[in-house]
């Protein structure tokens, strides 16, 4: 079927092959079950692979085609971990750190201690302990924390979400520090009545000078002037102080 396909391109017979090898691409999906995707995801992108091995094959030359496919399927895995779920860049040496330490996570899930099974799985990998710890890491931004959770979920008091802890930007403060700020400048009716409109009104330069009879370029030379003599008289009080 194989030499038929590669000559003829038949595509009925591409689709039989497909059918024929899917338990290989469902055995080779399987293999990253201890993952947060979805098995039917991980399926699909291995039939995907498995697709590409069949395109590509070449009896003459390649060798069994499970042996040629195999690769190939892994590998369309491990791009899919690589580029489609990794939320956080991560360099190609911890990826390889996470694919080995994810696979060992599940016989470890009755381990003792977060060191016990870290010390485990370093065992087993032949990395060290801190490439385990690092892997580890790295695999959790994988499934990121919702923030309608529990900011302290390990307290025994009731605790606010994440959502409430956030900061935001707070409207006002750039009003209030111009507004100390020029009190004590030296500075003549425009340019102060230029800080007023942009900082007090939040107008923009064009709209600055529609209201005090003046181009936008003469409103942005007001508006530096001002600044650097605010700028100049804080760092007079600053040492002076």
């Amino acid at each position: 079927m194989l030499r038929r396909y590669a000559t003829t391109r038949d595509p009925a017979l591409r689709e039989e092959l497909i059918e024929r090898f899917m338990p290989l691409a469902r055995s080779l999906a399987w293999r990253y079950s201890w993952t947060s995707e979805p098995i039917d995801d991980l399926v699909q992108v291995a039939c995907e692979g498995l697709v590409k091995a069949v395109d590509r094959y070449d009896p003459v030359r390649a060798n069994a085609f499970s042996s040629y496919a195999t690769p190939v399927i892994l590998g369309t895995l491990r791009h899919y971990f690589r580029d489609g779920t990794q939320r956080v860049h991560v360099p190609r040496g911890l990826q390889e750190s996470m694919q080995k330490v994810g696979a060992e996570l599940e016989s470890d899930e009755a381990e003792a201690g977060h060191n016990a099974r870290r010390a485990s799985i370093a065992a087993r990998t032949g990395l060290d302990e801190d490439q385990v710890e690092e892997a580890l890491i790295a695999l959790s931004t994988r499934k990121p924390g919702s923030l309608d959770a529990p900011a302290r979920p390990d307290s025994e008091e009731p605790s606010s979400p994440m959502s409430e802890m956030l900061g935001v930007e707070e409207p006002g403060f750039d009003r209030v520090e111009a507004s100390f700020a020029a009190a004590g400048v030296d500075l003549d009716d425009r340019e102060r009545e230029a800080l007023r409109l942009r900082f007090g009104h939040s107008l923009n330069q064009r709209e600055i000078g529609e209201q005090i009879g003046t181009s936008q370029m003469q409103v942005s030379r007001l508006l530096r002037r001002s600044l650097d003599k605010m700028l100049l008289a804080v760092q007079g009080e600053s040492k002076a102080a």
